[in-house]
């Protein structure tokens, strides 16, 4: 197991600086010039060298490159050019919705997600298992901005239990909480979806493993097999999928937090992007590729925890 975790631990150090480089020069290539965006057309010549200049963009690209990475490492995302405020203050301020959004919404697809797939599994061709891949099919197709729509009619125009946007932050958790709940759930409900069918595929394919057979010759029922063993191994790759999604929940909540105006990662990339702050994309970007790759880190020591054949293989 140690050996793994090692291996996989080299892995996750590659792919940060491969993906710190690929972040860095992607950024660097978009056309336009943030001084003149920030100055207007009609601006100096000399005052857009000196804005250059105090932005750091005069310096070349290694330079500015080696500066930014070693910034992260000391917790310096530098300075937004819109909001003349450190970035790491903007995504502390920020992260604190987006984070517990994104858990919000993977606790409520997984709620939903792995009953309904084993109930499916368990009863192929019956009724319940025709009305859940029904429903399973309209959740991957409807969009969840749809859902988020919907939901702000429904209940916080119609019914008015909740507001229909807005964050009063973590004073009342209470409150925060409930301010939450209707992007939580249309966030959730095309995952579960998703989830829901992993999981019944998952679980129809280990139900015709021999293991299975045989424990079902030594008594066990189809409920028994399905809860003791079935279940458990077909983990693997509904893991993978959870790991995704709550990658998903937290980098590409922005339409969702423009809906609900709701003062997130999403919305402040998107208010950057849109004012050519590049520090503030940048560093925002990487540190939810680091999530993405810390996460799938974890769902691979997870996988080796589930199935200890793969620490063999290793």
């Amino acid at each position: 197991m140690i050996r793994y975790t090692i291996a996989r631990f080299f892995s996750l150090i590659i792919s940060l600086i491969v993906a710190s480089l690929v972040i860095f020069l992607v950024i660097q290539v978009i056309p336009g010039d943030p001084a003149s965006f920030m100055l207007g057309i009609n601006a100096r010549e000399d005052t857009l060298a000196a804005l250059r200049s105090e932005m750091g963009l005069d310096q070349p690209l290694t330079l500015r490159y080696f500066d930014w990475v070693i910034g992260m490492f000391q917790g310096d995302f530098g300075n937004s050019w819109t909001y003349k405020t450190p970035v790491s203050e903007l995504i502390a301020d920020r992260i604190w919705v987006s984070l517990p959004l994104a858990i919000y919404a993977l606790i409520l697809s997984t709620l939903i997600a792995f009953p309904a797939g084993i109930v499916a599994a368990s009863r192929r061709g019956g009724a319940s298992d025709v009305t859940i891949m029904g429903a399973t099919q309209m959740g991957v197709a409807i969009p969840n901005f749809w859902f988020a729509m919907i939901m702000v009619l429904i209940f916080a125009i119609n019914l008015r239990w909740f507001s229909a946007g807005g964050f009063p932050g973590w004073s009342n958790p209470l409150q925060g909480l409930k301010s939450l709940t209707l992007p939580a759930i249309s966030l959730a409900l095309p995952q579960a979806a998703i989830l829901a069918r992993i999981m019944r595929s998952s679980l129809l394919d280990i139900l015709l493993e021999d293991f299975i057979r045989t424990a079902r010759a030594k008594g066990l029922t189809r409920s028994q097999a399905l809860w003791r063993h079935a279940v458990r191994n077909a983990l693997i790759p509904v893991l993978t999928i959870i790991g995704l999604q709550f990658s998903f929940l937290l980098a590409g909540g922005i339409i969702i937090e423009q809906i609900f105006f709701l003062p997130g990662l999403g919305r402040l990339i998107f208010q950057a992007i849109s004012a050519r702050d590049l520090i503030v994309v940048e560093s925002v970007v990487m540190l939810l590729v680091f999530t993405v790759i810390m996460v799938n880190f974890a769902v691979d020591i997870t996988y080796a925890i589930v199935d200890p054949r793969l620490r063999r293989k290793s």
